[in-house]
Parts: structure tokens; sequence; C-alpha cells
């Protein structure tokens, strides 16, 4: 009997930290990527000419070797740039509201719940990335096009960290989706 007690203990300690460590990797997943995507949507990269001129979402933006300081101009309005606008915020405001509906879903729903509207939300984000970022590859002439000539830039770090996120946020919105909530 006391061999059943142990090994019942036991079980039961190894699933709460396989619980608990799964939790808690969701949570670091969710705030890694928010930070990153947030971070993708804001910062002053996504395409790059020779390292003194560099075009994002919002500006572009010339080092001037005279002044030593750095010019930027708001990049001009496309139908193309403000698309790719509009659902990088809304990649980042669902995956904000995401994060907050599983904190909320964490004390308020049922054992054994789970967490759609959570993972659907993620899910939503990723795809909103996913867009966004297809429309900036297949468009960018478009989007910059009273720019220098594209052949002597590349796309910047900003737009490859939007590609990451996208499998990111959809893993996550995945496992949201079938996360069930223990005791």
């Amino acid at each position: 009997m006391s061999a059943f007690i142990s090994h019942f203990w036991t079980s039961a300690i190894v699933l709460f930290i396989t619980m608990a460590s799964l939790l808690l990797f969701v949570t670091l997943l969710h705030l890694i990527t928010l930070t990153v995507l947030f971070i993708a949507t804001l910062e002053k990269s996504w395409w790059v000419w020779d390292g003194s001129e560099h075009s994002d979402l919002w500006y572009t933006c010339r080092f001037d070797n005279e002044t030593e300081a750095r010019l930027c101009l708001s990049s001009e309005k496309t139908e193309w740039l403000q698309a790719v606008q509009v659902l990088m915020i809304l990649s980042v405001v669902f995956s904000a509201i995401s994060f907050l509906i599983f904190l909320g879903q964490l004390f308020t729903i049922s054992k054994g719940g789970l967490f759609y509207l959570t993972g659907v939300c993620q899910a939503f984000a990723g795809l909103n990335t996913f867009t966004a970022v297809l429309i900036y590859t297949l468009h960018n002439k478009e989007i910059l096009h009273d720019s220098r000539e594209l052949s002597s830039g590349h796309f910047g770090y900003c737009f490859y960290l939007a590609w990451v996120c996208v499998p990111l946020l959809l893993c996550s919105g995945i496992m949201y989706i079938h996360l069930r909530k223990r005791e």
C-alpha cells in the first residue's frame, strides 16, 4: 500500500511540475514573441541601403555626413504601406489582448477548460503578421517607389524579426488551443 501511495504522490508531483513548466514556457514564449513583434513594428530597419539609409513602416531616414545627423522623413503613404502598417499594429494589439485574455482565463475558467479565445487571438495575430510581411515582400517596389534603387538595398532586421514572429505566434496560438487548465 505504501508503494502505491508513494507512486501516486510521485506521479502527482511530476504532473504538477510538467504542467507548471508548460505554463511557464507558454507565458514566456508569448511575452518574448510580443516583445519581438513590437520591436519589428516600431524599429527603423525594414529596408536598408548601404548602411547610411534605411526605411521602416513609418519613416525613411538618411545619415547626413556633413552634419553627422540622421534626417528622417515620413514615408510616403501608399495603399500597400498602409495595409502593412495596419496589419502589424493589429497583430501587436491582438497578441497583447490575447495575453490579457489568457491571464483572465487562467483565474476564471473551470478545471479542464481550454484556452480557445486566447489561442484564436494569438493565431489571428500570426495571420496578420504573415499577411503584412508577405505584402511587404511582394510589393516593396510600390512601397519604396520614391526611394533609391532597390537593387542596392536589402531587407533589414525588423523585416526578418517579423517573419520570425509568424511561426512563433501560430505555434503559441495552437498550444493555447490545446492547453487545458489543471488544478
